[in-house]
């Protein structure tokens, strides 16, 4: 369990009763965005309180009227995932800041300007963000919020999603390591091993790491693959 002092209130409402649990505010919002997490790692006390202030416990009636349980478990997500999370100031400026750096990496990683094809800088990217004056939700997720962001951006900032499919061959010496990492780091749509122990493939990648990709493939193959650009899909 997690320290008190380091304890947010999380608290629900309904059917005439009010249920708070105590939580660490950045392990209840990965919860609330769809992660499995042990609870012992997100709460402070395992115990579902009317006020938690007062230490006053909710009672059982109450949790079987709503909850339908008295286990702590089931009830203590409910309310994580159905109710509002109380933050300090400091704790909502931490989370809006490292949301607002998940959503400009999103961005910077799979958009491009439609002017270059190249992808546009975070810095550009948050300057354009301060400009348009976008606020950043710290509980909705970042998949959600970018649908915002970019529709606020694209009066300032030309901007467009965009994949890159691209051929690859391997030599043999580097053919079996390219492999493992291109699993990782790429959707491999197509792949086939020559007879002379090489590795060709067609590979998807968002448009915006092209450079990390080619540094990646320079890395494995130590500069002895091919590689070439097939199509750009928006």
């Amino acid at each position: 369990m997690i320290p008190l002092d380091q304890a947010v209130v999380a608290r629900l409402e309904s059917h005439g009763e009010r249920f708070e649990v105590l939580v660490d505010p950045d392990q209840a919002m990965r919860i609330r965005q769809g992660e499995e997490i042990d609870l012992e790692e997100v709460v402070a006390a395992d115990s579902i309180f009317s006020n938690a202030a007062h230490a006053e416990r909710a009672s059982d009636e109450a949790l079987m009227k709503v909850f339908k349980t008295t286990e702590f478990e089931p009830a203590a997500l409910r309310i994580i995932q159905k109710g509002e999370i109380h933050l300090t100031s400091e704790q909502r400026r931490h989370l809006i800041a490292e949301k607002r750096n998940r959503v400009i990496t999103f961005i910077a990683r799979n958009a491009v300007n439609p002017q270059s094809g190249y992808p546009h800088p975070p810095q550009r990217i948050e300057l354009a963000m301060e400009e348009a004056r976008v606020n950043i939700d710290p509980f909705k997720s970042v998949e959600e919020q970018v649908k915002e962001v970019v529709k606020a951006l694209r009066p300032i900032l030309p901007i467009r999603f965009e994949e890159v499919r691209i051929a690859v061959k391997i030599p043999a010496d580097y053919a079996a390591r390219a492999y493992g990492e291109l699993q990782t780091a790429t959707t491999i749509e197509q792949n086939e091993w020559q007879k002379d122990g090489s590795w060709i493939a067609v590979v998807r990648i968002p448009a915006g790491i092209q450079e990390e990709f080619y540094d990646l493939i320079n890395k494995v193959s130590r500069g002895n693959a091919e590689t070439r650009i097939i199509e750009r899909v928006s």
